[in-house]
């Protein structure tokens, strides 16, 4: 299993350099601990409260791309603060990353609050994709009923100028979405499994 090592100091003063190390080290031992393969060690030095890290941005494009299981951090204001604690965390999440802490002796615990904030937003967020879902349908439908065939859209189908259809695991998404997955987690999952 993959981790990444996320290590973060406020500022740019050289005292806070040593900080940095410290982490890492730290950070190191508790992957070893863990059985975890370190993909990378990150370092940003930037206020928690700011989202536009060069770090953070590179520790959310590895997670998209790269298999990780989990980030390892000192302790959840390493991630960020305030409002960018929680988008950040709701990111990672989203991606079925596990985060572990050192302070925590594990894996990250959140206060009650923290924990109820990224809950309304994976909420809002499903009820948004909904939404956007029931637009298309609506707009594929009135397509259809003024003359669109969609079915002629596809090369392997009759229509050599269409796209290539794609096969998808049919039952493999059915099968999550039992096990109450949102279709973003199925599509993280599937992205995971299958690519």
């Amino acid at each position: 299993m993959k981790a990444i090592i996320y290590c973060r100091v406020s500022t740019k003063k050289e005292s806070q350099e040593t900080s940095l190390e410290r982490q890492e080290e730290e950070l190191l031992e508790l992957a070893a601990s863990r059985g975890y393969e370190v993909a990378a060690v990150i370092k940003d030095q930037a206020s928690g409260y700011e989202l536009d890290r060069p770090g953070m941005l590179d520790l959310l494009d590895k997670v998209k791309t790269e298999k990780v299981s989990a980030v390892l951090i000192q302790d959840e204001t390493r991630i960020g603060r305030g409002n960018a604690k929680i988008a950040l965390l709701h990111c990672l999440f989203k991606e079925g990353v596990r985060v572990y802490s050192i302070a925590d002796d594990g894996e990250l615990r959140l206060s009650e609050s923290d924990s109820m904030v990224i809950q309304i937003v994976s909420m809002v967020e499903e009820y948004q994709r909904k939404i956007h879902n029931l637009k298309i349908k609506r707009g594929m439908k009135r397509a259809v009923e003024n003359g669109f065939q969609p079915e002629k859209n596809l090369k392997n189908r009759g229509n050599p100028a269409g796209r290539e259809r794609k096969e998808v695991p049919i039952e493999e998404i059915v099968r999550l979405r039992k096990n109450k997955l949102t279709f973003d987690e199925i599509a993280a999952t599937l992205k995971r499994v299958w690519l």
